[in-house]
């Protein structure tokens, strides 16, 4: 009885975190994604404003992360913040006029494409994306 209530105590730990991770958001325009927790590390590439990122580990003042893709890299913590934003997921995702397939397209954007979340309802979010001021729909299904 002892080992059953130890392995679905581990379950409940091991799949509560992964439901739990913490997510942060690039707050400045651009960002270098490093190999490593220091400037002295390599930039693997660079991320734009309100790109989401998943939180693996914090290490002084940088962090450790996932993105949308499953890339693994670190960024300075004075980038981020707990912003709610979200990535488009899919080749081509519709933003609309309002929160419902009835509305017209106002756009189309390609896979990877970061938004700031200005406001939810049902499955639908209200985003906004950093260089295109105008707010617009798009289903929570295409987006991470």
């Amino acid at each position: 009885m002892k080992l059953k209530t130890f392995i679905l105590t581990l379950m409940f730990v091991l799949f509560a975190g992964h439901v739990f991770a913490e997510r942060l958001t690039v707050k400045s325009s651009v960002a270098n994604v490093r190999s490593g927790p220091g400037k002295d590390y390599e930039i693997l590439w660079k991320v734009e404003q309100y790109h989401p990122l998943e939180v693996l580990t914090k290490s002084d003042q940088w962090v450790q992360f996932r993105d949308f893709e499953g890339d693994i890299g670190w960024i300075h913590q004075s980038l981020v913040a707990s912003i709610p934003a979200v990535i488009t997921r899919s080749d081509k995702c519709n933003v609309r006029e309002g929160p419902s397939t009835k509305f017209g397209i106002q756009f189309t954007v390609e896979r990877g494409i970061p938004f700031k979340v200005l406001k939810r309802q049902g499955k639908w979010l209200q985003v906004i994306h950093h260089a295109d001021k105008r707010p617009g729909w798009i289903h929570k299904s295409l987006v991470w």
